[in-house]
């Protein structure tokens, strides 16, 4: 394995060098994923750094910026060599319908992706300040609502949602406001924006940070919503889950006396066919060792499993990263056997 060259993109994307290089390093891996803030950033910039931990001489450079849906383009082109896999987007991206119906390529190119491991991407936070006078979903009409970036399969997902649940229409019944992950969370702070949706596991760092100075509430879906057949089917999205936001998981500036029932998402870390085998196989190995160090210390990264890693995965294992779980004893089931 060559020696990788880690970069830690900030926010605003601009890479910061984390760790240090040698005047050897001739290559590098590249791994994008959501921006901070979110579960995917946090989960796979962590396994950066504990591969790197693991084994000094491999460092990875993770992009923060850019939709996941533009990233599984990237990775099975050969542009990216790690990227965030969803079970929703990965379906998309096969039948070439939603964010790639315009995309010929898409089908195609899915077939060159593969997995490394699943991780659950948390619950879908649809937050607002509890003075915004948003009490439920029906109350958005004619408001500023962030669901996800453009193009994203966040923002597919919660659109469906949202009009599914509530009937209104994306930018007639209520203003989607167009930005990136990071931008939309300084907006909603800044007050340019009354109703935020991020989805990422509970607590979220950066949920916390909006609950620090002012009171919020987060809005679910009723039982009579999920229940309509544009919801309902959204509910059963490959991938999809069902949780609750109970009261105080952000303190007393939440202001929900019941838990709050909303959707979820199962992700993982993705890779493709171009990536060689032995170095699959050694990132895997790594990773898993130092996180069982790692998770002892760190409650949220427990939610990171080997019992979860299959996990809702529609498409095939990466060679390296069966070899690993297969050398451990894991059961692999015949759909994700790696075909080559």
């Amino acid at each position: 394995m060559g020696v990788l060259k880690k970069a830690v993109a900030t926010a605003a994307g601009l890479a910061v060098i984390a760790g240090a290089t040698t005047a050897a390093a001739a290559e590098f891996y590249r791994l994008a994923t959501l921006g901070p803030g979110s579960s995917p950033y946090l989960v796979m910039s962590t396994f950066a750094q504990l591969v790197h931990e693991e084994l000094p001489e491999v460092e990875i450079q993770v992009n923060a910026t850019g939709a996941a849906t533009q990233h599984a383009i990237q990775a099975a082109t050969g542009d990216l060599d790690f990227f965030m896999w969803s079970a929703s987007v990965h379906d998309f991206m096969g039948q070439g319908t939603a964010m790639y119906a315009k995309i010929p390529q898409a089908p195609e190119l899915s077939k060159k992706l593969r997995a490394v491991f699943a991780f659950p991407l948390g619950l879908y936070h649809i937050t607002t300040y509890a003075d915004s006078g948003i009490e439920s979903l029906d109350d958005i009409k004619g408001k500023k609502v962030f669901l996800g970036p453009p193009g994203g399969g966040a923002t597919t997902i919660m659109q469906k949602v949202v009009e599914g649940a509530t009937g209104y229409k994306t930018n007639e019944d209520f203003d989607y406001v167009q930005l990136g992950w990071d931008a939309a969370a300084q907006a909603f702070q800044d007050g340019r924006i009354d109703v935020y949706i991020n989805s990422t596991n509970a607590p979220s760092p950066i949920i916390q940070q909006m609950a620090l100075s002012r009171k919020i509430r987060f809005l679910g879906l009723t039982e009579e919503q999920m229940n309509k057949p544009e919801v309902a089917a959204i509910l059963g999205r490959p991938g999809g889950t069902l949780g609750v936001i109970e009261p105080g998981t952000y303190g007393e500036n939440q202001v929900n006396t019941e838990a709050v029932r909303t959707l979820g998402s199962t992700v993982g870390i993705g890779t493709a066919t171009h990536v060689p085998a032995d170095d699959i196989y050694a990132v895997t190995k790594a990773f898993w060792t130092a996180w069982e160090k790692a998770s002892a210390t760190t409650p949220w990264l427990r939610k990171v499993s080997l019992e979860g890693a299959f996990t809702d995965l529609n498409l095939p294992l990466h060679p390296g990263a069966a070899r690993y779980y297969q050398e451990i004893g894991l059961e692999i089931p015949d759909a994700l056997l790696p075909d080559e």
